[in-house]
């Protein structure tokens, strides 16, 4: 049995590994959205460091990405994100409360799990490209390749491009090396560079303190906003999170850690989220979630123990005990080109465990469900491939 908790340069860097995903999403839901930076940052280092304690092994922490995503498109107020958070608690603790996850987990096929982690890999690697290229829609919406350097172009090309393949060939030359981690080098250069070249953006505010979050910082949501909720976020969320976060996580964490993950049960997993998210709805952060593609990425650039959910954890923590509302200022010296690199490869990795499917059956299903999910998103592909294995096993359908 592997220790619980190291606390080395690898743990570190590997605990950096998923900000790619976790940092854009929640700028944008505390700058479109209103959320509560305060109540952000604790939620999410709560999560990650009681997750780690309990489950003793590397356990993401994740934004519900079907919800973040709309919500920052449509600009939606933070009442109805923080609803959605709520009914979303509800539902994950029926579900795992019930113990209905497990027969629900036990009988997914595992070309549905490989087809869930294949999409949302290839979802990440897009992500990443964009990132670089300086083409997401929170760079769009701040209408900058690097919103937070004050150099933007390097003739033309846009400094996020410069940023992505100078951090890309360092990350490959580095992927493997245990002195000098990459996911740590390419983060502690990236705010270096941040540094140097930042617009320095709220340093001016920087008032060093004892922040806690508000309790309800909006109020109590409407029953409108509920109503709004049910249908627009958590109905369309709920799929995803089940198909990604509890079944597909699961089977990677016993792929990652083996008997170490014996906690990392079906049932488990649901009602951490649930209770996540009572506290995100409480404080005024975002709808949390676990997710294959975090372990994928947290993995691939060192964690193997829970010291790193300690490491990152206590990171948002004090950020939001310490410095409250201006947190964000430190969060915004780490280049978009750099979360973009730690995207791809973190993607790469997740994509990467479908080599195991060898049945041209469960092939089909896997490329059925990544084609739906580029066309659709990964809720529809989840529930048609689920439907498509089980007609490919009952002899319904041939290929």
């Amino acid at each position: 049995m592997s220790p619980r908790y190291r606390f080395n340069r690898l743990e570190i860097a590997g605990s950096l590994g998923d900000i790619g995903t976790l940092l854009p999403m929640a700028i944008a839901m505390i700058l479109v959205n209103g959320l509560s930076p305060t109540g952000m940052f604790f939620s999410i280092g709560i999560f990650f460091i009681i997750s780690g304690l309990y489950y003793g092994i590397t356990v993401p922490v994740q934004p519900m990405k079907v919800i973040a995503a709309y919500a920052i498109a449509t600009a939606m107020t933070a009442s109805q994100i923080l609803a959605s958070a709520a009914l979303m608690g509800v539902f994950l603790l029926i579900i795992g409360g019930t113990n209905a996850i497990t027969p629900i987990g036990k009988y997914t096929p595992k070309a549905v799990v490989r087809g869930v982690q294949l999409s949302t890999g290839t979802l990440l690697m897009a992500q990443g490209i964009k990132f670089m290229l300086g083409t997401s829609k929170f760079q769009l919406i701040r209408q900058a390749a690097e919103p937070y350097l004050t150099l933007q172009y390097l003739g033309p090309l846009p400094t996020s491009v410069l940023v992505g393949v100078v951090g890309g060939a360092l990350t490959l030359l580095l992927l493997e090396n245990k002195r000098f981690p990459a996911g740590l080098v390419i983060v502690l250069g990236g705010m270096l560079l941040g540094l140097i070249l930042g617009t320095h953006q709220g340093f001016d505010k920087l008032k060093p303190g004892l922040y806690f979050p508000d309790i309800l910082p909006f109020g109590f949501p409407a029953q409108a906003d509920f109503t709004f909720a049910l249908f627009a976020l958590a109905l369309p969320q709920l799929p995803m999170t089940i198909g990604n976060a509890v079944i597909a996580n699961a089977d990677l964490s016993q792929e990652y850690f083996g008997d170490d993950s014996k906690k990392v049960t079906y049932r488990a997993l649901t009602i951490s989220m649930a209770l996540a998210n009572f506290m995100s709805f409480l404080v005024g952060g975002m709808p949390l979630c676990h997710g294959a593609g975090g372990l994928a990425a947290h993995y691939r650039f060192g964690a193997r123990t829970a010291g790193s959910n300690l490491v990152i954890g206590s990171f948002f923590l004090l950020m939001a005990l310490f410095l409250g509302m201006h947190a964000l200022a430190i969060v915004y010296l780490v280049p978009m080109g750099v979360l973009g690199v730690l995207l791809v490869f973190a993607g790469s990795q997740l994509a990467l465990t479908v080599i195991d499917m060898q049945e041209r059956k469960d092939l089909f299903v896997v490329l059925l469900m990544l084609g739906i999910t580029l066309a659709s998103n990964l809720a529809v592909g989840f529930m048609v491939g689920f439907a498509v294995a089980y007609a490919l096993k009952s002899d319904k359908l041939h290929v």
